[in-house]
């Protein structure tokens, strides 16, 4: 009985592994780490436009202009800091999750430093 209930176990991860390999869904996400973005203006955010490239992130809103360092820590993870924080607030280090991957965008969720500051929101590749 347990050589057939682990012969079966057995096949059903094969048969599952099998098709979970097949989906057809291409891991692209790296094509986020180098661009033009915008994350449109809405509930929580102003319109912003993001320039990046290697490791620096130029982010563009209003009449301001931010230059921070971008570290991904992999294709779903990464941080920023100011390299001229303005304030307290900037000093401290921004993680972003990516949390759904579309065609040109992708949504996230941003903490700042280790405060219980928590926003999402959702960045468009426009180049």
């Amino acid at each position: 009985m347990k050589s057939a209930i682990s012969f079966l176990s057995i096949i059903f991860m094969l048969f599952f592994g099998f098709t979970a390999c097949n989906s057809g869904v291409e891991d692209n996400s790296d094509k986020f780490k180098i661009g033009v973005f915008e994350i449109p203006a809405g509930k929580d955010f102003v319109k912003e436009t993001i320039i990046r490239k290697d490791s620096i992130q130029i982010s563009k809103y209003g009449d301001h202009i931010d230059t921070l360092s971008i570290e991904w820590k992999n294709n779903f993870f990464y941080t920023l800091k100011y390299i001229n924080p303005k304030n307290d607030l900037q000093k401290d280090r921004m993680y972003i999750q990516i949390n759904k991957i579309r065609e040109d965008s992708y949504d996230f969720t941003v903490k700042i430093g280790f405060s219980k500051f928590s926003k999402k929101g959702t960045i468009y590749k426009v180049k």
